[in-house]
């Protein structure tokens, strides 16, 4: 309180924010003159500016009459510059050093704390400066005489020697320069050179100068003043006193001059620390391409959760041998392209895929094979093997890590989900390259794998033999089912939806769900889409309870997906729906009832049980699609206005356009003029 006693105060000053020169507004200062020697009196010839670069060159007159100019040397400077000969293009038309030029520098790129104030009746007007140069004069025609002088000695040698024979035609090789690399491309536009070019391709703006006490000037400066001096424009100053100072005033960023510079793709381990988990595990993967589990924890450090790595580790890598190699999308973006061959990004993705896919099956790779099946050149197949092999003489490529059996024995869920992972790509490879039987690469029976490590084919085996040795168990416990069926007359807790059958239907046909054969009894033999004996009888599939009951949490949890597949997708055949249930489950934390085992069987009870009905679609003797992609599927009834008419014969003239065109839509796709089923048509 002393302290405001004693400093009372003493004028109020209201401040306002002028905007209409904000753009326009520079401050010209001249270092090398005289704060009492102003150019304000002496004539400007002429004036031009590049507003991107914020760069000025002003040309003003110098009194050839004051007694202070040497006329012998103004008379010897332009004939260094012009020559004898005067032209229109000459520097000097009078043939005496009549003017000088100025030529900016910026002495800031932050304008940001500046402004132009001027004080009238009371009231403080600000403009935020848009640029400060700096004016100093141009010797640019010493550079004029340089270049005459060279010329002048070029004539003269020229002159002597004409006498002398042409000189011997020589050969010219001609070469055609390689594609430009992306890393190339960026040192080029950074370099001095191309810096200097761009500035030199923007056009110089003509301008037209105004003296000081000219009537145009003096309109110009009432654009310092407020337009509205109600307050209305001036919201940005309606802030406490500290704000305001802080607005004025904003702390200066200290300069980093005492770090050492870096490269700008590396980064500090300190850095890197300072980063998203999610980032730091994507930045390392980038830049070492393969790397075992342990060492990605030891780099991240001890504090750092093993279950958050893992789920991050699963969006930008895939586990190849036990290890981590780095997805392709994340070294070839979307918009990239191959500095070897131009190729675009996703078929560098492909083949690097295929490759990393190839390891998975074993340790070695031959370039030339990867080659003839992507078709990719010989450089980039070499850059996909460098990223994560080592070239062995004789005998090829070999993965560059051995196998981690560890993280396999102590990582059984992610493991099976990178399985099922793989299993999608194999299948798209497969499509893409037209890859058959005999090419899949097979281990011989005397090969084995590295420990912990078990191939597709293996567990398929594995499967198969255990079927086999629980198939009387199954039996009996089949056995023992029907006959409590038959004995309570219907499951305890199970409710079957009974529907009228045909009048062929009476005689039950024990058949797969799944048979595409084109048959003329299709209601015959189907019921709501399940086969006749299986709705009467009510009895389990395969020894287990029905995937429509609600008795475990695995058929819950598949109903609840086979539902939402269907509400979204009307129609699906077996190949797309299973391959929308792998994605389904690689989305699924580790642990989760669904990765108990799923079989096909039980896919496609579920979705029959949800409502669905298979819709035998008469494909060609010749057809090249799947036997799985020949199971057509369609959600019979999905709660809307569409359903009396979706997926029916009696389509009478009761129904509108919309609704035709909205079953249309929501089930088939146009081809030349025609309607198909959605997946029955191959690409």
């Amino acid at each position: 309180m002393a302290n405001e006693e004693d400093d009372p105060v003493i004028q109020e000053i209201d401040v306002y924010l002028a905007k209409s020169l904000a753009e326009k507004l520079y401050l010209f200062q001249y270092p090398v003159r005289p704060a009492s020697m102003t150019y304000d009196d002496i004539p400007h010839l002429s004036a031009k500016i590049k507003p991107k670069q914020q760069k000025v060159e002003l040309e003003m007159a110098i009194d050839t009459l004051n007694p202070n100019y040497c006329r012998s040397k103004g008379e010897q400077i332009a004939l260094n510059v012009d020559g004898a000969c005067a032209d229109e293009t000459s520097t000097y038309s009078s043939k005496l050093m009549d003017k000088q030029t100025f030529s900016s520098s910026q002495t800031t790129s932050n304008t940001s704390r500046y402004a132009a104030a001027l004080y009238r009746q009371g009231e403080l007007h600000l403009t935020p400066l848009h640029g400060i140069l700096q004016l100093r004069p141009s010797f640019s025609y010493l550079d004029k005489a340089d270049a005459k002088h060279r010329e002048r000695e070029a004539a003269n040698e020229g002159d002597s020697s004409q006498d002398e024979a042409e000189e011997d035609v020589k050969q010219i090789t001609v070469r055609f320069s390689r594609p430009e690399s992306e890393q190339a491309r960026q040192r080029r536009v950074q370099s001095y050179e191309f810096l200097q070019k761009k500035h030199a391709e923007e056009p110089w703006v003509h301008l037209h100068y105004y003296s000081l006490r000219d009537s145009r000037s003096e309109h110009e400066r009432q654009y310092l003043l407020c337009q509205g001096s109600n307050g209305v424009e001036n919201t940005e100053l309606v802030k406490s006193p500290s704000d305001y100072l802080m607005m004025l005033m904003p702390p200066s960023q200290e300069e980093e001059k005492d770090k050492p510079v870096a490269p700008s793709n590396v980064l500090s381990m300190a850095q890197l620390r300072t980063l998203p988990l999610a980032d730091q595990i994507k930045i390392l993967m980038k830049n070492v391409k393969v790397m075992p589990f342990a060492n990605l924890m030891s780099l991240l450090g001890p504090s750092i959760d093993s279950v958050a790595v893992l789920r991050g580790i699963q969006k930008v890598a895939m586990l190849v041998q036990g290890n981590w190699v780095v997805k392709s999308d994340i070294l070839y973006p979307k918009d990239s392209s191959s500095p070897h061959s131009g190729v675009p990004a996703e078929v560098l993705c492909r083949g690097r895929d295929f490759v990393m896919w190839k390891f998975t099956q074993s340790r070695w790779v031959v370039r030339k094979e990867v080659a003839t099946v992507t078709k990719l050149c010989a450089e980039d197949v070499k850059d996909f093997l460098e990223h994560m092999a080592v070239v062995r003489i004789n005998r090829g490529w070999e993965f560059v890590l051995p196998p981690d059996g560890e993280f396999i024995k102590k990582h059984p869920d992610v493991v099976q989900r990178q399985h099922m992972l793989w299993a999608g790509v194999q299948a798209k490879l497969e499509k893409v390259y037209n890859l058959v039987n005999e090419t899949m690469p097979k281990k011989l029976d005397g090969q084995s794998g590295p420990a912990g490590l078990v191939s597709g084919d293996q567990r398929v085996q594995v499967a198969k033999s255990r079927a086999q040795q629980n198939s009387m168990l199954l039996a009996q416990e089949l056995q023992q089912r029907k006959e409590q069926v038959w004995a309570s007359g219907a499951l305890p807790g199970v409710r079957i939806k009974e529907e009228p059958l045909s009048e062929e239907g009476e005689e039950e046909e024990e058949g797969e769900p799944m048979d595409t054969a084109p048959s003329g009894d299709h209601h015959s033999r189907l019921t709501n889409g399940l086969p006749a004996g299986r709705v009467a009888g009510g009895d389990s599939f395969n020894g287990l309870p029905s995937p429509g009951c609600a008795s475990t949490p695995v058929a819950q949890e598949l109903r609840t997906f086979v539902e939402a597949t269907f509400q979204r997708q009307f129609v699906l055949t077996l190949s797309e729906l299973k391959r929308l249930f792998n994605l389904h489950l690689a989305s699924l934390p580790p642990g989760h009832t669904l990765f108990s085992g799923i079989s096909d069987r039980m896919l496609q009870d579920t979705v029959l049980a949800a409502g669905c009905k298979q819709i035998l679609v008469p494909f060609p003797p010749q057809t090249a699609a799947s036997p799985d992609e020949q199971k057509v599927f369609a959600l019979w009834e999905s709660g809307d206005i569409s359903d009396q008419s979706r997926l029916t014969q009696e389509c009478g003239e009761d129904l509108s356009k919309q609704e035709v065109d909205k079953v249309l839509k929501d089930c088939c796709v146009s081809y030349g003029g025609m309607w198909y089923l959605k997946g029955t048509v191959q690409s």
